[in-house]
């Protein structure tokens, strides 16, 4: 990377207690920093307290907890969602947070890591995609999946065999370095509307 990585936020995306999300979340963090990365904000959607929408876009004042994370995502150049696979899909609290916000995702590029049973969480990330592009985010063709990933990280909360994940991380943090830079200086060059 010829410029200092993008600045990152790192969303946890489950909130369920006893959940593996955090776990993955420090394991990738650990990643972002050795390749790097010095400016990664962890957004933990459990600790957020973003209450479920129920109002109008439009309305001229957000709780306090919204705006909070409002100038947080606004802050990051890109981002990584960190999700689980529930029932085919992915949280409900992901997707709250996702509609909280419009701007805050506006032309940046979004990466994933996922996590669950056979699958491995790719049936979450499949339906993230469509999700994001509305919100006029670029999400990035490479990802990272650990399926059965409750037998993929020992005691310690470190991937037991982490030759495949590591290089999986470091290809996706590339790419999405790669968009950051490129909708970075258009950005630049030309404000995005929607």
């Amino acid at each position: 990377m010829s410029e200092p990585p993008a600045r990152l936020a790192l969303i946890v995306g489950s909130t369920r207690t006893g959940r593996l999300g955090r776990t993955v979340a420090h394991w990738f963090l650990d990643q972002a920093t050795e390749l790097g990365y010095r400016d990664v904000d962890v957004v933990d959607l459990a600790e957020a307290d973003l209450p479920v929408v129920m109002q109008d876009f439009a309305a001229t004042s957000r709780p306090a907890a919204v705006e909070a994370l409002s100038a947080r995502l606004a802050a990051a150049e890109a981002f990584v969602v960190v999700t689980p696979e529930y029932n085919h899909s992915f949280p409900a609290p992901l997707k709250n947070a996702i509609d909280w916000y419009r701007t805050e995702w506006h032309a940046k590029p979004v990466g994933f890591v996922s996590y669950g049973g056979i699958s491995g969480g790719l049936r979450a990330v499949e339906q993230l995609r469509p999700v994001f592009a509305e919100v006029h985010a670029v999400t990035v063709r490479d990802s990272v999946s650990f399926h059965q990933a409750w037998e993929r990280f020992g005691p310690d909360g470190r991937p037991v065999d982490p030759v495949g994940c590591n290089q999986a991380a470091k290809a996706m943090l590339d790419q999405l370095d790669w968009w950051a830079q490129a909708l970075n200086e258009a950005r630049a060059k030309r404000p995005y509307t929607s």
